[in-house]
């Protein structure tokens, strides 16, 4: 079990950080390429940042293990809202954009119903899976109108005046390294899970949900903390929305377009009911004092305490 454990662990450090790299390579190239910096941060930056989740989602259909890949996602939006969210108002406010309550919660949550409604069935076929990617280039194309007059900030920068081979090789060959990393990264993740699953008895449901859930929430939950603490939280919730849009329609839409998913009666039926539910139930703490403080933390991780226990009792 230790090895499985190691091999978890191994997995997950890889597929974090293959992210990173492969973020800070496509996105220096595209820039060097003289692509905008808000299309960059819209696309390449968002796609990049969701690639761990897309590929242990990938990894697990091959392998046929649908339970991964839909408990992955499911379970990363419950903690995202939840775990992720509730984590950082515990260390400072986070103020209610008006764009936020508009349009993320509601995309999101219209995302979520119509994952629900696809589900309905116990399988996401491949045609359900290119409307979701297909709602995604939708949305993207919309958030790039509406924001075209907005300064896009990117945390890295390209240097055009040492803009040689040399520079771009660099660029290319994290590309490269991140692709790489993420690679092996899901497949260590992926079988890591399976022994476990196995050595504990549990389901792999309940390990997506879970153990793959909150293993690739890690970074959100790792930068909304260290952004709560130095007062930067403008942004918490629309990135954690988003990150709950891209999950939805991306990872799934990709996967099922790629490698058609069965849906377990149980994700159906209870899973994706307290996504839904915990997605609505973030409506009204928005609402309410227009910012989301300590008080809104300790409902948020209460409800998440609760879930787990609910699905392991």
């Amino acid at each position: 079990m230790v090895m499985n454990v190691v091999l978890l662990v191994l997995g997950l450090v890889a597929l974090i950080l293959g992210g990173d790299v492969l973020v800070r390579g496509a996105s220096r190239l595209a820039l060097r390429f003289n692509i905008s910096p808000m299309i960059v941060g819209l696309t390449i930056v968002a796609f990049s940042t969701s690639a761990p989740e897309l590929l242990v989602s990938l990894k697990a259909a091959f392998k046929e293990a649908p339970d991964f890949s839909m408990g992955n996602v499911v379970g990363s939006n419950i903690s995202n809202i939840s775990l992720v969210l509730g984590a950082a108002c515990l260390f400072g406010f986070i103020p209610i954009n008006k764009t936020t309550a508009a349009r993320d919660w509601v995309v999101t949550l219209l995302s979520s119903v119509l994952l629900f409604i696809f589900a309905s069935d116990n399988e996401l076929s491949s045609v359900e899976g290119g409307v979701l990617f297909t709602c995604l280039i939708v949305y993207l194309v919309m958030l790039i109108r509406v924001t075209k007059k907005e300064h896009v900030q990117l945390e890295f920068s390209v240097d055009k005046s040492k803009d040689g081979q040399m520079e771009m090789a660099k660029d290319a060959g994290y590309l490269g390294l991140g692709g790489a990393l993420l690679y092996f990264g899901s497949d260590w993740f992926v079988d890591g899970a399976e022994e476990l699953a196995e050595s504990f008895g549990v389901s792999q449901r309940i390990i997506g949900l879970t153990v793959l859930a909150v293993g690739t929430s890690l970074p959100e939950l790792v930068t909304s903390i260290i952004a709560a603490k130095k007062g930067e939280t403008d942004l918490a919730i629309g990135n954690l929305l988003g990150s709950n849009i891209f999950n939805v329609l991306s990872i799934l839409g990709i996967t099922a377009l790629v490698h058609p998913l069965s849906v377990n009666e149980d994700i159906l039926n209870s899973d994706m009911w307290w996504m839904i539910g915990i997605t609505i139930g973030l409506l009204p703490l928005m609402l309410i004092r227009k910012r989301l403080g300590t008080p809104s933390g300790i409902i948020l991780l209460s409800v998440y305490a609760l879930y787990i226990y609910m699905i392991l009792k």
